[in-house]
């Protein structure tokens, strides 16, 4: 049976309420999260309902900065509240770490959400009492972050499922609206939308599947979209995508392009390609047994980019966007490329295969040269594509590499803002002596493995014409145990939150906001 895109599912509604709680407005609730400042004044405690009980419990419990409490609350405990403390410039003041940087606002935002969770509440009331502003916008957006991600519930396929009460409102106690509140949302809903796909099992989302739910988001969305099949990539000479699709029992893979142009005058058109491994077997060179149980997740490069668009077009982007998706498996028989095959991509580059695993950036060659041949103004391309960036990194970060080494600042800056952090790596040209092939235009990869992050990112810098600024991201935190910031989930769907940053501060061509 079809499965179908979980868009009514995405993001929980979130509304405003006046600034006062009060009893009676906190019992309304199921769960409620109260953010108080390092040093609360006695003003601050009469403010709040419940106030002696809640200061004698921090004064008890709280010992520092992201220190937290849970009790139930009201005449029948009907609402489980959760009290927790966030830095403020006087705690700065006293010695203490300033303000905490977005990443630790949402790890902290993590924790609270678990535990207002729990019981599964029909809502959620968050407010803050006497903190600084600045802070406390930050941590709550982190909040409304975290509990947007922890509510949200992957496809199942049990058949007697759970049932189970589901969040419907998040509801902010608050005299204004809480600035970046939209962003926060649509980032979320492509967050959502990436993991989701991700976790997809590969039987259900495999070539012919993925094909059929992106066509079903650009209808939804009302985007243009075009599918290049195998017959038309044949025409248009895409041999390094045709060598991966070549060992797959149909003929379903082919380049998914949707677009997006926003009404008013575009600013620039951005181009995001993904790379769409719907299950990676590493072909002829086989992968053993625990390192192909999760390549159901290879295709989640091409989930941040479809989830990226649709945070984008959720917060009308004015930039135009194209969606590039490479969407294939990587599969073992007697059709499957070889090493040592030697195969022409699209832009007429020749290329010798050392090994089959190296997929990732066979099918991302052809597809960011056609993805250039309509000359946009930018490329950020995503994939799980090395082990090797992972060893570098671990799974906290994702690698970058960009060909405008001036804009690094501004790449890492967007990291550190959307708590989704990045480090460049060095691009130098004679980093390609170690892919020079004596037979071909380059080698796919070397014998060696040492440095494969930057190699194929070496490797793909030939798809990208120079003249077009790119970035490309190779997501070592795409999976991790146990999630990442306000993640609770091992597939993270990293990159959401940080493409939105990166292009809403103009990147390639403005640098990024302190």
């Amino acid at each position: 049976m079809p499965i179908r895109l979980p868009f009514e599912q995405l993001v929980v509604p979130v509304r405003r309420i006046g600034a006062r709680v009060s009893m009676a407005s906190l019992a309304r609730h199921s769960s409620a999260i109260l953010l108080l400042s390092a040093e609360p004044s006695a003003a601050d405690w009469n403010a709040l309902p419940h106030g002696s009980l809640l200061k004698s419990l921090f004064k008890d419990k709280v010992r520092k900065s992201g220190d937290s409490f849970h009790l139930r609350v009201g005449s029948r405990a009907e609402t489980l509240l959760v009290v927790a403390c966030v830095e403020d410039e006087r705690g700065a003041a006293a010695g203490r770490l300033g303000a905490p940087a977005t990443f630790e606002h949402l790890q902290a935002a993590a924790k609270l959400a678990r535990v207002a969770l729990e019981g599964h509440p029909r809502s959620i009331l968050l407010w803050q009492q006497g903190c600084n502003p600045a802070v406390a916008d930050a941590a709550m957006l982190a909040v409304v972050a975290a509990v947007q991600a922890a509510s949200f519930r992957f496809a199942t396929f049990k058949s007697k499922p759970k049932r189970e009460t589901k969040l419907s409102s998040v509801e902010i106690a608050r005299a204004g609206r809480l600035p970046d509140l939209d962003t926060t949302l649509a980032s979320a809903g492509g967050n959502n939308l990436a993991r989701w796909l991700t976790a997809l099992p590969p039987n259900y989302l495999d070539a012919r599947g993925y094909r059929r739910l992106v066509r079903d988001f650009a209808q939804h969305l009302g985007l243009n979209f075009k599918f290049y099949g195998e017959p038309e990539l044949k025409r248009l000479g895409a041999g390094a995508f045709l060598a991966v699709s070549s060992g797959n029992a149909t003929r379903d893979a082919g380049i998914a392009h949707l677009s997006y142009r926003p009404r008013s005058t575009a600013a620039a058109r951005v181009a995001l390609v993904g790379k769409g491994i719907c299950f990676d077997t590493g072909g002829t060179n086989l992968k053993p047994h625990k390192s192909m149980l999760d390549m159901h997740t290879d295709m989640e490069g091409s989930a941040v980019a479809l989830g990226s668009l649709y945070a984008l077009h959720a917060l009308r982007s004015p930039i135009a966007l194209d969606c590039w998706l490479a969407i294939t498996e990587n599969r073992i028989g007697p059709t499957a490329y070889k090493p040592q095959d030697v195969v022409r991509a699209m832009n007429g580059t020749t290329i010798q295969v050392i090994h089959t695993d190296a997929e990732g950036r066979m099918v991302l060659a052809d597809t960011l040269a056609l993805a250039a041949s309509k000359k946009p103004q930018a490329i950020i391309d995503y994939a799980t594509l090395t082990g090797a960036c992972v060893y570098a990194l671990t799974e906290r970060y994702s690698g970058a590499f960009t060909n405008r080494p001036a804009t690094r600042a501004a790449i890492e800056a967007a990291g550190v803002q959307s708590g989704e952090r990045v480090w460049c790596f060095p691009m130098d040209a004679d980093f390609d002596t170690d892919i020079d092939s004596s037979i071909a235009d380059v080698l796919q990869c070397p014998v060696e493995g040492r440095g494969d992050h930057i190699l194929a990112a070496r490797f793909l810098n030939r798809f990208v014409p120079p003249e077009i600024p790119w970035l490309h991201l190779d997501l070592a935190a795409g999976t991790r145990h146990g999630g990442l910031a306000h993640i609770t989930t091992d597939i993270t769907g990293f990159g959401v939150r940080y493409t939105v940053q990166l292009l809403r501060h103009g990147w390639p061509h403005a640098p990024a906001k302190p």
